[in-house]
């Protein structure tokens, strides 16, 4: 008797770990994808750096005149203390942008965030910055400041979204009053009366012209048989 072959048998399936790593590789990309179009570009980055050095210096600048005042009226040495002050300015004004401006990038920009998320983003922005400012003096002072300065940068910018947002009435003259004997003129309408009075000027020299015409050619016609008639019976 011939052997009886034995039926081919298929490979076992991948084991669990390998299948939900082929199945999560995709998801895995997308979200590293995701994550790398959220990031800032290097010109963007370069941008906001600036804009933050330049905020940094302004503060510092007012950092340095408070100081100085301060240490005159102390009778300390004001060199030492505008520097110090105008340092903590610099780190308060520069950090308070640059993280304001990177949340503003993650969020979707300034033109696509609601009133709410600006709110939050210079809220977090004033936490920020108090945070910084808090360790030049010291670890006690990182938490009040984190406090005092996030709601300061939450205040202030609730404050600028509320005037934004009021438009204020625009002032109306008696002119627009349906009252008014008289009537504003836009530069296309007063362009339209000018050329209707120019079209009836011209209608009425076409007029004129020809008058003028018919009295001319009532001259210059000959005389009529009914006064030849009445000639030649005087004669």
């Amino acid at each position: 008797m011939a052997p009886q072959s034995q039926p081919a048998t298929s490979p076992p399936p991948p084991s669990g770990p390998n299948r939900t790593n082929t199945t999560q590789a995709p998801t895995r990309n997308m979200a590293d994808a995701h994550d790398k179009d959220e990031m800032p570009s290097a010109a963007e980055l370069w941008t906001i750096g600036t804009k933050s050095l330049q905020t940094g210096a302004v503060t510092g600048g007012i950092g340095l005149l408070v100081g100085a005042g301060s240490g005159i009226m102390r009778s300390a040495p004001p060199t030492l203390f505008a520097l110090v002050a105008g340092l903590q300015w610099f780190a308060l004004g520069s950090s308070y942008m640059a993280s304001r401006s990177l949340l503003w990038h993650a969020w979707g920009g300034e033109d696509n965030m609601s009133t709410s998320d600006l709110v939050k983003a210079s809220g977090v922005s004033g936490g920020v910055s108090g945070m910084v400012g808090g360790m030049f003096r010291g670890p006690r002072n990182i938490i009040p400041g984190i406090m005092f300065f996030g709601t300061l940068g939450a205040g202030s910018s609730y404050v600028s979204q509320r005037y934004k947002s009021s438009e204020p009435n625009p002032k109306t003259s008696w002119f627009d009053s349906k009252w008014s004997p008289m009537q504003r003129l836009s530069d296309e309408d007063y362009e339209e009366k000018l050329s209707e009075k120019l079209l009836r000027l011209r209608a009425e020299i076409a007029i004129i012209d020809d008058n003028i015409e018919a009295l001319k050619a009532a001259k210059q016609s000959p005389t009529s048989p009914k006064a030849e008639a009445r000639t030649d019976a005087k004669k």
